[in-house]
């Protein structure tokens, strides 16, 4: 398949396929691999990622982090989060969140969500932003939307892929040569979860989560919440 030159970027799309982040394997870095269907779309934890065919951004990128530290590539998903709440701020024209680790919400609802893989020296970004769907499955009804229901203005699916993507590549270049710290100055002032009683359970079985007040997202990647820091985990703001 021959992909398609974009900003620095190789594209390969498919009208169909089971998941752009099984695709991206096949990759190097720099290469994008998208979608306008995936029949077995994935999100953390293995939920499920639901979308309409053709009327959201379906993407996995393939980013070298080949003699970087573990603890610092655990940073990378707060990074592309920063990328998507970046593009989609300037498409909407006004404010989205990052969920630590890994959603963009607006008006506490989901916009986009971000899956990182580790695949040898390489790490596949998959990315996923509402943009065109007008309806969702009644199970995430309430808690998801797109920026076509934000503003009431539907846009080419490609305009959004090229605005993350641009948004993408000096943040990623600006984390590989200098680390999380230098990017966290531009996270800080969006995250979504500081200041909120929150409850953050660390895998699906977790019977103790872990919950207090949520000192927001830490220079090294972290959720404090209360007097712990978290390294990984779903948070759920609670209702008290």
């Amino acid at each position: 398949m021959e992909g398609t030159a974009l900003d620095g970027w190789t594209v390969y799309h498919k009208a169909v396929t089971e998941s752009t982040n099984l695709d991206a394997r096949a990759g190097k870095p720099g290469d994008v691999f998208t979608a306008d269907e995936q029949t077995a779309g994935r999100g953390r934890l293995d939920h499920t990622w639901l979308s309409q065919p053709g009327k959201n951004l379906m993407m996995s990128v393939v980013l070298d982090v080949s003699g970087i530290a573990a603890p610092e590539v655990a940073t990378l998903p707060l990074v592309v989060g920063l990328a998507a709440a970046t593009a989609t701020s300037l498409l909407l024209m006004r404010q989205t969140w990052i969920k630590w680790p890994n959603d963009v919400l607006i008006y506490n609802r989901k916009l986009a969500g971000i899956l990182c893989e580790r695949h040898g020296d390489n790490v596949i970004a998959g990315v996923g932003i509402n943009v065109n769907q007008k309806v969702f499955a009644p199970e995430i009804a309430l808690c998801a939307t797109s920026l076509l229901q934000i503003d009431d203005k539907e846009r080419p699916i490609e305009m959004v892929q090229r605005a993350f993507l641009k948004t993408l590549a000096p943040f990623y270049e600006n984390w590989r040569q200098e680390g999380f710290a230098s990017i966290y100055p531009l996270i800080a002032p969006c995250d979504a979860l500081k200041g909120k009683q929150i409850s953050v359970a660390q895998s699906e079985s977790d019977a103790t989560p872990v919950t207090g007040i949520c000192g927001g997202i830490q220079n090294d990647g972290t959720l404090l919440v209360g007097d712990t820091p978290v390294f990984a985990g779903e948070a759920h703001v609670l209702n008290v």
